[in-house]
């Protein structure tokens, strides 16, 4: 016998489908909890994302002026990277206002992949327009026997400090945000908080960068160390868009949900009584906090309809207190020793040790 504990319903009026109503609102509560505080989070990031936008636009404007009035390649490149940054934001800030519609029939389960989708956006902003145009800037200043004035190198320098001090203002702002939300030992579900984190570390260590090649060349008067600045600023930008890549990635084509959570669920489905066995478990990130489980179970013989839709209800509230960004949970009801035999059936007598002939 094999049916979805979901399509079980209950007579109106008995005793059971009284409880079972209770049971039911307090899952409603929970869930609107739960989307309150997602509402809060996305607030935070929003404030985060705007303050890293406002920081880049301010510093990219700064370094480009700076860059072109000192002829500084590793200047231009920060001004290329900042640039970069600042469209990024702009798609964070329509990932979160986008993500956020409400689920229809024609994406039943929400729009919370969206955050996702413009985070790989954002990791190719960085590698074409950051890293590309600094990989640019550096070999062309190689090739070229430029030289810079006294007060070039000195607006340089001053441009590039001001901007270490935006970038890491910004940069603080985000990893208080983390502090709040857990710190950096629990993971950053949102892409938006994790992309901007990611930029404001890599401008703050491409702004050293370029300090450091700017004050080497002035100091030497070999613009190669300026140059490779610039180099390592388009190697670091590249690796970061890398990463940011690989995550979205990932989360796009379906990831399941961090190892430690899968096992807690599974843990928490074999601890019930009403359940024999879990014979699959599958999970898969819908959103920063919304998650699909889909479990296939064994319950025990001798319960009828009604008590396995309160088993249901009960274990379904059950999973979200212990994984709260579970929003979407199937339970799959099936008898363990039928599915055995049929598919061993399926695979035919080597499966079952038995003998073809006569």
């Amino acid at each position: 016998m094999k049916y979805s504990l979901s399509s079980v319903r209950l007579r109106e009026g008995s005793p059971k489908s009284a409880a079972t109503s209770c049971e039911a609102g307090r899952v409603g509560h929970s869930a609107e909890v739960n989307r309150e505080s997602s509402s809060a989070s996305d607030r935070r990031t929003r404030v985060t994302v705007l303050v890293a936008l406002a920081a880049n636009l301010v510093i990219a404007v700064a370094k480009a002026v700076g860059g072109l009035f000192a002829g500084s390649p590793a200047l231009l490149s920060e001004a290329a990277h900042s640039v970069a940054d600042s469209l990024n934001e702009v798609f964070l800030l329509a990932a979160l206002r986008r993500s956020r519609r409400p689920a229809d029939n024609r994406h039943p389960f929400g729009y919370g992949k969206e955050r996702f989708f413009w985070s790989l956006l954002a990791a190719v902003g960085i590698f074409l327009m950051g890293g590309c145009f600094s990989f640019f800037q550096g070999f062309e200043a190689l090739g070229s026997e430029s030289s810079e004035s006294h007060s070039g190198y000195v607006a340089g320098l001053a441009v590039l400090v001001v901007a270490l001090l935006a970038e890491g203002a910004s940069l603080l702002r985000a990893l208080h945000q983390v502090h709040k939300q857990g710190g950096f030992s629990a993971e950053i579900r949102d892409p938006a908080l994790r992309t901007v984190i990611a930029e404001d570390g890599t401008a703050v260590l491409g702004v050293l960068f370029a300090i450091a090649g700017m004050a080497l060349h002035m100091v030497t008067g070999q613009v190669v160390y300026e140059a490779s600045a610039s180099i390592a600023i388009g190697c670091l930008l590249v690796y970061v868009a890398y990463r940011l890549g690989r995550d979205a990635r990932d989360q796009l084509i379906g990831q399941a949900t961090d190892e430690e959570s899968s096992s807690r669920i599974r843990a928490l489905l074999e601890a019930q009584p009403e359940i024999d066995s879990v014979e699959s478990l599958l999970t898969m990130q819908l959103g920063p906090d919304s998650t699909l489980v889909a479990a296939r179970v064994d319950l025990t013989p001798g319960m009828d309809s009604e008590e396995v839709e309160l088993v249901a209800i009960r274990i379904k509230q059950s999973v979200r207190n212990l994984v709260p960004e579970v929003d979407q949970i199937f339970l799959d009801v099936t008898d363990a020793r039928v599915a055995r035999r049929a598919a061993a059936h399926e695979k035919g007598p080597a499966a079952t040790g038995e003998r073809g002939g006569t």
